[in-house]
């Protein structure tokens, strides 16, 4: 074939050879001309955050052209340094746990044709059928898969894989069926250009310590005189990507591998990577709503609870003087203290296998993983929410517990310490929202004997109270773990730790991992949507207004989409339109029910003023009170007396405010076999520990979103009583 000298001719060829449509600032799909191989760790690390975005705009799975210009021109690049260029894009993939669906190398779209004044051009190829479009095999195939990768030369006899353009022939495969093959050229002018479909997996499958970009750095900077071949056999040494064969396989991934060649062969597997040949794509937006379990950390002052999270999420030992806490604490007075005053959430991943995914850098330790790494990583999620045990934080621990749609309640006990009045208050506390309790025994190296039986006998008792009413269960082995589970309604698990020695965290881990959803807020998705704000980020730099909350129903694709957030203090709602979304701090476009989220408002300045904690961001027909009716129960315990105007805090949800009693009506309990609540002549109704009533509450400062079937919790300094939200008065919706 004809080389091309004419410089001048080449760079108008690459300016009118337009080959695909012009590359676009967003979408799945990314145009590059070339990658060389000496490349910078700073460079490769580029590459690779433009990948992940390219991967995240595609929900998991993006488009590669290799030798294409931005405008869609052909860049008349040889099959070797598009080939080049291939790997380096797949060795970048599989450290962004990600592999390569297709590799498909397309030639002959330009051909030489000669002008009116007999000099040679290059023009698009009129006649398709002569386009060859090759489907190799990726270099970085999984396990066993890993296709024998290699330049097809002029003199070879065996022709390579599938043909979808013309070819030099064809063959039969003795059944009377022509197949046709083609093999790809390497001279000089063999203008070529590549497909590289990419797809993110889940990684518990795939080898849990992939190529390292300083790893790929070392390869790609070897020498001008290293040809592919050679290359990619280093890369292969260096990778060592192979099945983590210690992991469990999904049932759909079983049925594939069992699949007879008859079956591959008519699905078009061969040896090639397809859609089915690999496990089954990861989706974020699946692991953090149902594959997400909240687990809400609570206990006294000194049980532990920020450095058994930091022990569990960092996977370091304690060094017992608060090493672990202070990877996780916010607030330099807290790690100062050893105080938690702040409520926060921490991620735990697992593979499939129940292995859990260290938190910390293997290479720096002192870098933790951010949580889109975990989230990526993972196959399960345990969101670990680290509350106050301070009872001069104890409202802060209720809104943790009232707003944070925990699964299960980690209730810590310093077992060198009888369990106090706290303790107490934290179990009834979860009781109260109907919150499966695990109770955790903490710092028992160097903890007598006798210290710890006084400990387990005391929590014994508070845990057989009429209050509470579950039975304790120890667990010191796995099958212990696999008995409990199911019961957690009656049974209260017992485990016995040590974040210093590592006594126990092994069994605590395999407890997390087993104990099952219990919140199924993916049957929410098709009612309206219904977004709890938990905190308010006012003026962020470049981007405005962000809220960050809990999506509790239905769900939303953020752009052109109108929403109302409020009320404002005047009961009105703000009409705006969410920008951009992020969970687990990865960007996306949809938010469906069970994910905790921010959202992005296109607010002006008097707007953004009026955002507070407590709002609420609907899609339809928003509504706000003052006044709602609730079906109450007052707490047995310290002596409590309710009356008209009684005035209390009120939680519901991600809601608090004062709200007082406008009205109270009697509800016969003799039936149910509780005491009646008491009469009073002069004052009217009143009622104390036991009773029941029918209450009509209204807020004392603004009005708030709430519907029936909320729960809700009143507590004026400690919890008094619960109730579920029965009605609200007829309230005209924001137009």
């Amino acid at each position: 074939m004809t080389s091309l000298n004419n410089s001048n001719m080449a760079l108008y060829a690459r300016r009118s050879l337009r080959v695909i449509d012009p590359e676009s600032h967003d979408g799945s799909a990314e145009y590059k001309r070339q990658v060389h191989k000496n490349l910078s760790t700073t460079r490769l690390r580029t590459l690779s955050t433009q990948m992940s975005y390219r991967l995240d705009e595609g929900k998991g799975r993006c488009t590669y052209h290799i030798g294409v210009e931005d405008d869609g021109c052909h860049s008349l690049l040889d099959y070797p340094a598009v080939s080049e260029s291939a790997w380096i894009l797949e060795s970048i993939a599989r450290s962004l746990n990600a592999v390569v669906l297709q590799r498909k190398m397309i030639q002959n779209e330009i051909e030489f044709t000669h002008a009116e004044n007999d000099e040679e051009v290059l023009t698009l190829t009129k006649d398709r059928s002569r386009v060859i479009v090759v489907d190799e095999p990726p270099v970085l195939a999984r396990g066993d898969m890993v296709g024998d990768y290699h330049y097809v030369n002029e003199d070879e006899k065996e022709d390579k894989v599938d043909v979808r353009g013309g070819g030099s022939g064809s063959t039969s495969n003795g059944k009377g069926h022509s197949k046709k093959k083609t093999r790809l050229c390497t001279e000089e002018g063999s203008y070529t250009r590549c497909e590289l479909v990419i797809q993110r997996v889940e990684t518990h499958l795939l080898d849990p310590s992939p190529l390292s970009l300083s790893a790929l750095s070392r390869v790609s900077s070897f020498g001008e005189g290293v040809d592919g071949a050679m290359a990619t056999t280093d890369l292969r040494k260096l990778a060592g990507l192979r099945l983590d064969r210690s992991a469990s396989i999904h049932e759909d991934e079983a049925e594939m591998q069992t699949s007879s060649p008859k079956e591959e062969e008519k699905s078009g597997m061969g040896s090639s990577m397809t859609d089915d040949s690999i496990s089954k794509p990861i989706s974020v937006e699946e692991t953090l709503s149902s594959r997400n379990i909240r687990v809400a950390v609570v206990g006294n002052v000194d049980a532990g609870k920020s450095t058994l999270i930091g022990t569990l999420t960092t996977s370091f030992l304690d060094d017992g003087r608060g090493s672990s806490r202070t990877a996780i604490m916010k607030h330099r007075h807290e790690i100062e203290s050893g105080r938690t005053s702040t409520s926060s959430s921490h991620l735990l991943g697992f593979r499939h296998s129940g292995e859990t995914i260290a938190g910390c850098d293997k290479i720096r330790s002192n870098k933790m993983k951010s949580e889109d790494e975990i989230a990526r990583s993972s196959y399960r999620i345990i969101t670990l929410m680290d509350l106050a045990g301070h009872e001069k934080y104890l409202k802060t621990t209720i809104h943790g517990v009232s707003s944070g749609m925990a699964d299960y309640g980690l209730i810590l006990v310093n077992s060198r310490h009888p369990p106090t009045h706290m303790t107490q208050h934290h179990l009834n506390l979860c009781c109260t929202y109907g919150i499966p309790v695990v109770v955790v025994f903490t710092k028992i190296d160097g903890c007598p004997d006798h210290a710890l039986d006084t400990s387990k006998k005391e929590l014994s008792k508070l845990l057989k109270s009429p209050d509470i009413g579950k039975k304790p269960f120890a667990i010191k082995t796995e099958q212990d773990v696999t008995t409990c589970i199911g019961k957690l309604h009656t049974l209260a698990p017992t485990i016995d730790i040590s974040c210093v020695t590592g006594e126990g965290l092994d069994l605590l881990r395999k407890l997390l991992f087993a104990l099952p959803k219990r919140r199924r807020h993916e049957k929410k998705v098709n009612r309206p949507f219904e977004f709890l704000v938990d905190d308010v980020f006012s003026n962020v730099p470049g981007v405005g207004s962000v809220v960050s909350g809990f999506v509790n129903a239905g769900e939303l694709t953020v752009g052109n989409t109108q929403v109302y957030i409020g009320p404002t203090d005047d009961g009105t709602f703000l009409k705006t339109v969410a920008k951009s979304a992020h969970i687990a701090r990865i960007n996306t476009t949809h938010v469906t029910a069970g994910q905790s989220a921010t959202l992005a408002f296109s607010l002006n300045k008097e707007m953004r003023k009026k955002l507070r904690r407590g709002m609420v961001v609907v899609r339809d027909n928003p509504t706000s009170t003052k006044v709602f009716d609730a079906e109450i129960c007052v707490l047995k315990g310290e002596g409590t007396t309710i009356r008209k105007s009684y005035q209390a805090y009120v939680h519901v949800l991600n809601v608090r405010q004062t709200a007082f009693a406008r009205n109270i009506e009697i509800v016969n309990n003799n039936a149910l076999g509780l005491p009646p609540s008491h009469c009073a002549d002069s004052d009217g109704i009143v009622l104390r520990p036991g009773s029941r009533a029918k209450v009509c509450f209204e807020f004392a400062k603004r009005p708030e979103y709430i519907r029936p079937g909320m729960r809700m919790l009143f507590r004026d300094g400690r919890v008094r009583g619960v109730g579920i939200i029965t009605g609200i008065p007829a309230v005209e919706p924001v137009a």
